[in-house]
């Protein structure tokens, strides 16, 4: 039912949250008990006037009674009910839901957005706890730390006639071996207390490049500019950018960014996308450049031009990923391997031959996307010289691209988090579907 139909039943709900009688608001505003029934059952239209007196004797915002909840409500309880079965026969029923329990709604609104954050809190925590090396190799200092200290404690309590040298020996081994324990410790506390301060606490370059490309939406307007400056200019200023490293990485990032702008210019390269309807290989062949191009073009569109937001993975030759830009319901692993279903390996597998895939994330909504994969090579060193590889996915929303109508493949993050059972490439145990 259209949400302005249900001014009526808004009606009645406040009224009755409110303890007032049918008999009594319609006398307060002038109308018959009989007519103002006819309204509360949404089968008498009601606007001007009459709705902002109701609105008055009511206690509340004439908006409130004819918009009901808001767009982002409705949105967010569709949201929950798309990881729900039985759910989905109500979908029709939702904007009266929200309507009629506003209260309610609210609250199932909010409780899904929480447990939506403490799963991506789990993902990433999990994720880390299995790939951050730095937490590893802290945690396998401690243990090997400990382990040394009980053998020598062990010795000193179990040999009663220890020779007084060797005793003085294993003493300032026990206190050696406790104060590498104590710096040990509390250097994988502070790493600890770095990362609950700061989620997106940088620890790699690469992770510092991101920051900073995260912190300008992925679109560095500076280079859109007929006379751009150059990028040592913005690279120099950046306060996520800390290492030289980092830096670095920036630098050969923003270079490429502006050969795609030159190539690609921004107006132009928007209307081409929409007209084209966001399709990487037609927007190639218009601008004379590599598909690779056009993938990092569309990925560099802000939201407002694309009509939506628009994802980008890159990874070299050994899988690893080199670049993450992520959209909302297609979580990208910080650390460790991904799905290997995912489109982006399968054209690993086969340079220059292009894929494109519809794909259903295993999150809560699984949520669907149109994805373009393309593997190509970066760099050739003649024919002695290794072939390096880079393959790059580009991941449209069910919103903003037009799905063809094909059964998706079912693809994860990782295995470790994936809760789809008896998948043909799980390589370990999931914690969501098996437990710890």
């Amino acid at each position: 039912m259209p949400r302005s139909t249900l001014t009526g039943t808004r009606i009645r709900e406040r009224r009755t949250v409110l303890g007032i009688r049918q008999a009594d608001l319609a006398r307060s505003v002038g109308i018959s008990a009989s007519y103002l029934n006819l309204i509360e059952h949404n089968r008498r239209r009601i606007g001007g006037k009459l709705l902002v007196e109701i609105a008055r004797a009511l206690d509340v915002e004439a908006s409130a009674l004819t918009e009901g909840a808001g767009a982002a409500q409705i949105e967010a309880l569709r949201e929950a009910a798309a990881g729900h079965k039985g759910a989905q026969d109500e979908l029709p029923r939702i904007e009266e839901f929200a309507g009629r329990f506003p209260g309610w709604a609210q609250l199932l609104a909010d409780r899904h957005r929480r447990v939506a954050e403490l799963e991506r809190t789990v993902e990433m925590l999990t994720d880390r706890l299995t790939h951050d090396p730095f937490l590893s190799a802290s945690l396998h200092e401690v243990i090997s730390t400990v382990t040394a200290i009980r053998s020598t404690a062990a010795i000193l309590n179990e040999t009663d006639d220890i020779d007084p040298d060797w005793q003085r020996r294993f003493h300032r081994n026990l206190s050696e071996e406790s104060q590498r324990l104590a710096d040990g410790a509390q250097a994988l506390v502070a790493y600890l207390d770095e990362g609950a301060e700061e989620a997106g606490g940088q620890t790699t370059p690469q992770e510092e490049v991101e920051a900073f490309l995260r912190a300008r939406h992925y679109h560095v307007a500076e280079l859109e500019r007929a006379l751009p400056p150059a990028p040592e200019r913005l690279v120099d200023g950046a306060a996520e950018l800390s290492s030289g490293p980092a830096r670095d990485l920036a630098l050969a990032w923003l270079r490429r960014y502006r050969r795609d702008a030159e190539l690609m210019p921004l107006a132009d390269f928007a209307e081409a996308a929409r007209a084209l309807s966001l399709d990487p290989g037609r927007l190639a062949q218009r601008y004379g450049v590599d598909p690779g191009a056009a993938f990092r073009r569309l990925a560099a569109l802000p939201e407002a031009l694309a009509g939506g937001p628009i994802g980008l993975v890159t990874c070299d030759g050994s899988g690893t990923l080199t670049f993450r830009k992520p959209v909302a319901g297609f979580a990208l692993p910080r650390f460790g391997a991904a799905c290997p279903l995912w489109p982006l390996y399968q054209a690993l597998s086969r340079p220059m031959a292009p894929l494109r895939a519809v794909v259903e994330h295993s999150g809560r909504a699984h949520a669907r996307f149109l994805t373009y994969a393309l593997c190509q090579p970066v760099l050739n060193s003649g024919f002695d010289g290794p072939q390096v590889l880079e393959a790059a996915m580009l991941i449209l929303p069910e919103e903003v691209a037009n799905l063809p109508q094909t059964p998706p493949q079912p693809i994860g993050t990782s295995c470790r988090i994936c809760p789809r059972r008896d998948c043909v490439a799980r390589r370990e145990p999931s914690i969501l579907a098996d437990g710890f």
